[in-house]
């Protein structure tokens, strides 16, 4: 007769295992020390075999018979339920090593290995700051195109929309990396393309000389650390991306020769390029390499061994009662008053910016083209701007 939960629970242990027969090669098997343990009978090859089910009440009577049905249907196939368990708990195993976080910093290593490492660390700190708290210790195949959709929605809420479509991407690069290493089967964000839609580009804007001027008092009065100060003098005076500046190494800068030479891993066209320094460039750098002794020229204040972060500057701009501007926008002022000036040849101007040169063979020469011409450029542009004297 079959058995029913009453009968189950009542059941009583005895001083020997007592069997209690469900059907179907089901049963249950009360110890004397009163657990109760499913088991599955069946025949295979010949010989009997006993499966271990489960124990009761952990598992239910009708979820015993729903695992007897598909252990028998595993006998039908030839195969050992037991076996079978093995295979999918050392699969499962395998997946739960395959977590995004791995194969995230696999891809990093792999697949970003020829970008520059501040490339590197920004896709480092989107993902611990946002994506691996949400879905880091997932299995790659586990994760779901809502999950996704949930970090991308909550960045964008918090106006980080720009950084979002920038995350959607290299997760979706990581995905495509786990389907190439077999440790995916789909990309879930592919399907997100467009979910975010990105805000009103703030393009750079150029300052007028009296909005430089009001810059340039506001930056004399500033009383945070001297090494922002320094940064902020900087930015204008030399117009480099503010990433070439924030991650400035010492070992780039030849003061004696009023030379800076950035490597091509860290210039946004991958190839080195010369920023000829004006006289009050150097003295200002000469005060600068007293402050950090270190390899980094801005160095964080909470970890030295890595430059200051993004916003620091653009905050010191806040401070400044500079709102509405950014870093970026030095480029733009630069560009705009060099052109505007006349004194210039545009090749000069666009080398001196690190524009990208169409003729691939002239971009492997040019980063010391015109330099005779660029140093009086910047020279010049230092002069006019309000540098001719440094307190």
């Amino acid at each position: 007769m079959a058995l029913t939960d009453v009968k189950i629970r009542q059941a009583k242990p005895g001083p020997s295992p007592i069997k209690m027969t469900d059907g179907g090669g089901l049963h249950l098997e009360v110890k004397p020390n009163g657990s109760k343990l499913w088991r599955y009978r069946y025949r295979l090859d010949g010989k009997e075999n006993t499966f271990a089910i489960g124990a009761y009440p952990d598992v239910s009577l009708a979820n015993a018979r729903a695992e007897r049905d598909v252990a028998r249907e595993h006998v039908r196939a030839g195969r050992h339920p037991s076996h079978v368990r093995q295979t999918e708990k050392a699969t499962q195993l395998a997946e739960n090593r395959n977590t995004f976080k791995v194969v995230a910093e696999e891809w990093i290593e792999d697949r970003l290995g020829q970008r520059s490492q501040t490339y590197r660390d920004q896709c480092r700190r989107a993902f611990a700051n946002d994506v691996y708290p949400a879905v880091g210790r997932m299995p790659m195949r586990e994760i779901t195109a809502a999950q996704v959709l949930a970090i991308l929605r909550k960045m964008d809420a918090r106006g980080a929309t720009t950084l979002a479509l920038q995350v959607r991407q290299w997760i979706s690069a990581v995905f495509r990396f786990g389907v190439a290493t077999l440790r995916a089967d789909a990309d879930p964000a592919a399907a997100l393309k467009g979910a975010i839609q990105r805000k009103a580009i703030n393009h750079s804007q150029p300052m007028s000389r009296e909005q430089l001027g009001k810059y340039l008092a506001a930056v004399e009065s500033y009383r945070g650390h001297r090494g922002t100060v320094i940064a902020l003098k900087l930015l204008p005076m030399l117009f480099t991306r503010t990433g070439e500046l924030r991650c400035a190494r010492w070992s780039e800068f030849d003061l004696d020769g009023a030379m800076w030479e950035i490597p091509a891993e860290r210039m946004k066209m991958r190839r080195k390029h010369l920023v000829p320094l004006p006289t009050q460039a150097v003295e200002l750098l000469r005060e600068l390499r007293k402050i950090t002794a270190g390899d980094l020229l801005f160095p964080g204040l909470r970890d030295p061994s890595r430059p200051i972060s993004p916003t620091t500057l653009n905050r010191a701009l806040e401070y400044l009662n500079m709102k509405g501007w950014h870093c970026h926008d030095f480029r733009a002022t630069a560009a705009t008053h060099l052109y505007e000036s006349g004194n210039w040849r545009p090749e000069v101007i666009e080398i001196q910016l690190a524009h990208a040169e169409k003729s691939k063979t002239k971009a492997a020469y040019n980063h010391a083209q015109y330099l005779a011409e660029r140093a009086g450029m910047m020279q010049g542009w230092a002069d006019s701007i309000g540098f001719g004297k440094l307190p």
